[in-house]
């Protein structure tokens, strides 16, 4: 069984089981075979606009013997998926103005489904927004650190749905009605930080 990391984990939970998914910025393709491996996932594009890491995730796919199961393609963002050939996508480890440049650029991928999962690195509200935008809502977050960093997954789900306030778009509705405790201490740290500057 291939090892991911503690935030992919928690991107993977995140997919539905039963749909064929394109893993978008796949890497070394470790995602993808966990997806498989776990019968998450009957089958699987991993897609990466760089050819070396495309190249290292081939040989892993060999080396685990899923050849047929996922399907490697150079694409930049979602250019290279045709609609009806997933279920749902997955784009990890971004900028979040990267993300939602991807999403709107890749809108009639976007439209053709009913669910994807984004984990934005930065600018996490211009994904909340974006999500919103194109008209699908934020179903399940999730907050974890990994290596003393910290990390928000979104669950996208079809459905209108508009925050009225703008903290929700800046710290995720769900978060703060859970009191999410990653969230309690992100924003701790945050504001320690903003005093010492002051």
């Amino acid at each position: 069984m291939v090892a991911v990391s503690k935030r992919m984990e928690e991107v993977i939970s995140l997919v539905s089981k039963g749909k064929r998914v394109a893993d978008v910025g796949t890497d070394h393709g470790y995602v993808a075979i966990a997806l498989v491996e776990r019968k998450i996932a009957p089958f699987v594009i991993a897609m990466d606009v760089r050819k070396g890491p495309l190249s290292r995730a081939k040989e892993n796919i060999q080396k685990y013997g899923l050849v047929k199961e996922i399907d490697t393609r150079l694409s930049d963002g979602l250019e290279q998926l045709k609609i009806g050939e997933v279920d749902t996508f997955l784009i990890a480890g971004m900028g979040g103005d990267l993300i939602a440049n991807i999403l709107q650029k890749g809108i009639e991928i976007v439209n053709s489904i009913n669910e994807f999962i984004v984990q934005p690195q930065s600018e996490i509200y211009k994904v909340r927004k974006k999500i919103h935008e194109l008209g699908f809502q934020i179903q399940e977050e999730k907050m974890l650190v990994e290596d003393e960093k910290y990390y928000t997954i979104m669950k996208a789900v079809r459905g209108k749905e508009v925050y009225e306030n703008e903290w929700d778009y800046l710290y995720g509705k769900y978060l703060l009605q859970e009191q999410n405790l990653i969230l309690h201490e992100w924003l701790q740290k945050e504001y320690q930080l903003r005093e010492k500057l002051y």
